[in-house]
């Protein structure tokens, strides 16, 4: 123990000293963080040539990588990734262990209250949606909606994602009224996002189901084809852009055309994504 003429305590004498080669203290492992951006970008690279093995492989490598390097920032973005990877191929166990995966490190982060923690919340009550857990959804969407209108950072176009996801749910509830609200909402936000006809789309389709339920086919005809013409014209403006989530958009909105009989459109549309990947 060093002293000084006061006797005090010197900062060596509690403070762990530090490597000389790498500059850590003794006893803490370094943070070595992942490749965040190159992550996104390779799994884009796997889910554009619908590569779901690959990207399935991929993300569970830097997943054992961000653990291995103590990048818990690194494993809330591979757990969220791997939330909707799972949840897209209906293995629900998988999916809704790594949504819990990812809320719980949330709470390390202290991210609760952060836009990172809206996007979590979403990931996560999608997959409880997905798998007719809607009771834990909406309390986890309702988190994310107290934390995007919260912010005034919070981009439109994940304001209508969340208000259309929240629509959902309320309709597999049976709270009609509240789903029409949030559908409301959903074009609204929509409105100011560049391509966002796309989405809007989705969302008359959405309330065509929403109507169907609420007041059955045959009195919900009308405002049902009234919706179903809207989503064909809002998938044919001049903004929708011609790319490959356009192709996702035309195979997604397909089969709610063929539903309620127009066949026609739900052909050419699968023609139409067809042609986009093919062209791709």
């Amino acid at each position: 123990m060093t002293e000084n003429k006061t006797g005090a305590l010197q900062p060596e004498d509690y403070v762990e000293p530090s490597c000389l080669l790498c500059g850590e203290k003794y006893g803490e492992a370094p943070v070595r963080a992942v490749p965040q951006q190159r992550i996104v970008e390779k799994l884009d690279e796997y889910m554009s040539r619908r590569d779901y093995a690959g990207a399935e492989r991929h993300l569970l490598y830097w997943l054992e990588e961000a653990r291995l390097g103590q990048d818990k920032r690194g494993q809330l973005l591979v757990s969220n990734e791997l939330i909707g990877h799972y949840r897209k191929a209906g293995q629900r166990d998988e999916a809704l262990r790594f949504a819990d995966e990812a809320l719980s490190l949330l709470k390390e982060l202290d991210f609760e209250d952060s836009i990172s923690a809206g996007t979590t919340y979403v990931n996560a009550a999608t997959a409880c949606n997905a798998f007719g857990e809607n009771e834990r959804a909406l309390a986890l969407f309702e988190k994310a909606l107290a934390v995007y209108e919260g912010s005034e950072r919070t981009q439109k176009h994940l304001l209508g994602g969340l208000y259309n996801n929240l629509a959902l749910t309320h309709k597999a509830l049976g709270n009609y009224a509240q789903a029409h609200a949030f559908y409301d909402k959903a074009m609204a936000a929509m409105g100011e996002v560049p391509g966002g006809v796309l989405e809007q789309a989705i969302t008359c389709l959405n309330r065509a189901d929403v109507v169907a339920a609420e007041l059955g086919m045959e009195a919900g005809e009308e405002r049902i084809f009234a919706l179903l013409d809207e989503a064909w014209e809002l998938l044919h403006d001049e903004s929708a852009p011609h790319n490959g989530y356009y192709a996702f958009v035309c195979e997604k909105c397909a089969p709610s055309f063929g539903y309620y009989g127009y066949f026609a459109a739900a052909e050419e549309l699968q023609q139409e994504a067809k042609a986009i990947y093919e062209r791709d």
